[in-house]
């Protein structure tokens, strides 16, 4: 039986269906990371994977779509949030988190070319914000917990925290090509910690 002859989802779980979308999604992020956008080709792709290229057209199609399920593959594989029993504790484990992630040679550029995929695409943008709404979701009981401990004021909001944390390391990877150290993610996590604790994030007139 060849590479093309198996339809998606025909194929147990963890079998070989789900063996040719890791390869294929490892390949994709490879070319991102290598070339951008511009240079996602899912004939390249294939290639790189070693599948065939019929079964990478029938079952993504367009590389936005590979983008999109790579998005959703990498939000499914992250690592869990850590819960250390302190707000500081929980968000400078975030944020070492992020800056190892970004610090990276092949993740850095993978990002760098998703962000920049989701600027001129709306199908990448929205696989983007599902994949950061999923990592939201998963640091915002560390905060959520914070309020509950009175670590932080009533009506803070918990999501903007995580948000505060990872930002600036975005924009230093973005914008300022300064390292992306363990210095930058400690000042991260320090300045959401103390903002957050002065009710910068607290809704107007709690």
């Amino acid at each position: 039986m060849t590479s093309d002859s198996v339809e998606p989802g025909t194929v147990r779980p963890g079998g070989r269906t789900a063996r040719v979308r890791s390869a294929v999604l490892r390949a994709a992020g490879d070319a991102l990371a290598e070339h951008g956008l511009a240079g996602l080709d899912l004939a390249d792709v294939a290639r790189r994977a070693e599948v065939g290229r019929t079964t990478v057209y029938r079952r993504w199609g367009t590389p936005a779509n590979l983008v999109a399920d790579l998005l959703t593959d990498m939000a499914e594989q992250s690592l869990p949030r850590t819960d250390t029993g302190s707000l500081a504790g929980d968000l400078l484990a975030n944020a070492r988190l992020v800056q190892r992630t970004l610090a990276d040679a092949r993740q850095g550029a993978l990002f760098k070319a998703m962000i920049a995929a989701a600027t001129c695409d709306a199908q990448a943008a929205a696989a983007l914000r599902r994949f950061y709404d999923t990592r939201i979701a998963e640091w915002e009981p560390c905060a959520r917990g914070a309020v509950e401990r009175g670590e932080l004021p009533e009506g803070t909001d918990t999501r903007e925290v995580i948000r505060a944390v990872s930002a600036p390391l975005y924009y230093r990877l973005l914008t300022t090509g300064e390292p992306l150290d363990e210095a930058a993610a400690d000042r991260a996590a320090e300045a959401a910690v103390a903002a957050a604790r002065a009710g910068v994030f607290a809704a107007a007139g709690d």
